[in-house]
């Protein structure tokens, strides 16, 4: 296994193992005593070895330290979670000037209890982002920055943050786990089957030549294949194939965990596994949510899971100031990707289906400032008091500086239930009157302009 160690350039994530394993096959005694599980700062992150001849990687030169990340609060096990799946690079422990890598992969799940839907959304690592706190740079540069300059929190804190910012969500939770985590989970559910769609050449970890031509169709893999299928990137898409791949084998794992026949079986052995993978895998997230979200993921069918990509539709290829092929995002084309898959029914729509969508948008307690963009005095406040009598979170009310016409709503946080449910208030038709303008730093989560089309027909007695 040590030889192994020393090989691979790639850690394939495999979190949702984390989820339905830690959750559900822990679920005893000895796992709540003993699981390493921490709040995100100051958490250790595995050691590794490094990869022989490897060169440190070309990365932003760090500004002034950043200041202390906060992430969102814990989750409160109703509203939507958002978990970011990491995997990491450990050819750049190869030099020890380095001390930190970068990541290698980075998955959004979202999972949504109230409609009983999940999503998948992979952001590629040469995703061109300003990184908080320092210049812009690759996407996957945020993990190493945060470790490298001791930030709060470290790489998974700043990386989320960066995720963040580009997709407008917050990100609750962050995941880790090692490969070798990985191949022991899945040789323990006796490997997994993968639709494979189309022929890769794949070649697992540890020396020799092993490269081996996966065909399409159904394929049953190990833990050491089913790695290699997902590490594979020298296909013609390149990596948005890549997170194809891994997002497929992602669902294999859990279709696995959650077939009946193997359930019973893997909880009998949950101590056995728990002494084994206990070291290889990192996480924010308290045991509690972990256990409460395993139980939910057992009630969200196959079918209510969406996945997607950030493609090559949705970037411009480019080259950084230093020569680095990049992928500028368009910003457009990501939020109508981002809102297909952390909602149910499409860009700006509600984020659950057949649920009250009042009820959705209190639960969310979305923080709101309304502000009057129109000549009519007393405007805002009289709005703002009429919004508290629906169950709308107001922080405050004000005069705008901008008088846009037509009512604006600005989405600050990522609430989708909110957002949707003020779209229907103000019969809002044109999408410029929805503006996604993410902003950590926002005192409010959703900012609204009133128009004179408010001012001469509303709703308030």
């Amino acid at each position: 296994m040590k030889n192994i160690l020393k090989n691979p350039r790639h850690i394939l994530l495999a979190a949702i193992t984390l989820i339905l394993f830690l959750g559900t096959l822990f679920g005893v005694r000895a796992f709540v005593t003993n699981l390493k599980i921490v709040n995100l700062p100051g958490v250790a992150i595995n050691e590794a070895q490094p990869e022989a001849n490897e060169t440190a990687p070309d990365l932003p030169t760090p500004g002034p330290v950043a200041p202390p990340v906060d992430l969102p609060p814990a989750w409160d096990g109703a509203s939507r979670l958002n978990i970011l799946l990491l995997g990491l690079d450990y050819g750049d422990w190869a030099d020890e000037r380095a001390g930190a890598s970068r990541s290698d992969t980075m998955i959004v799940l979202t999972i949504d209890p109230q409609s009983k839907t999940a999503g998948m959304l992979s952001v590629p690592r040469d995703m061109w982002v300003n990184i908080p706190g320092f210049d812009y740079g690759k996407i996957n540069t945020a993990y190493y920055l945060g470790d490298a300059n001791k930030l709060p929190g470290g790489g998974p804190a700043l990386a989320s943050k960066a995720v963040e910012q580009l997709l407008g969500v917050p990100i609750h939770y962050y995941a880790q786990v090692d490969f070798m985590t990985f191949i022991y989970l899945v040789d323990q559910i006796d490997g997994i089957e993968v639709n494979v769609t189309k022929k890769v050449k794949v070649d697992p970890i540890g020396g020799g030549p092993d490269d081996r031509v996966i065909p399409a169709g159904l394929k049953h893999m190990d833990g050491m294949i089913a790695l290699a299928y997902a590490r594979a990137r020298y296909t013609k898409g390149g990596d948005v194939d890549r997170s194809e791949r891994q997002q497929a084998v992602i669902i294999a794992i859990r279709n696995k965990v959650l077939d009946p026949v193997n359930f019973p079986l893997l909880i009998a052995r949950a101590p056995e596994i728990y002494e084994t993978v206990q070291s290889g895998i990192n996480t924010n997230m308290s045991f509690e949510d972990a256990l409460q979200l395993a139980v939910l993921m057992q009630q969200i069918p196959l079918e209510n899971i969406k996945k997607g990509v950030i493609n090559y539709d949705m970037v411009l290829l480019d080259k950084s100031p230093d020569g680095l092929d990049i992928f500028k995002p368009i910003p457009d084309k990501i939020r109508e990707l981002r809102d297909e898959i952390f909602t149910t029914g499409g860009a700006l729509s509600p984020a659950a289906r057949g649920v009250d969508l009042t009820d959705l948008m209190r639960q969310e307690n979305a923080t709101v400032l309304v502000r009057n963009g129109t000549y009519t005095e007393g405007l805002a406040v009289r709005t703002a008091d009429y919004f508290k009598t629906l169950g709308v979170n107001v922080l405050g009310s004000d005069n705008s500086n901008e008088y846009p016409g037509v009512t604006k709503v600005i989405d600050h946080r990522g609430r989708p239930y909110a957002l949707q449910y003020f779209r229907d208030l103000f019969k809002i038709n044109s999408g410029g009157q929805i503006v996604i303008q993410y902003d950590p730093n926002s005192q409010v989560d959703i900012e609204i302009i009133l128009g004179d089309d408010w001012a001469n027909s509303n709703s308030m007695p």
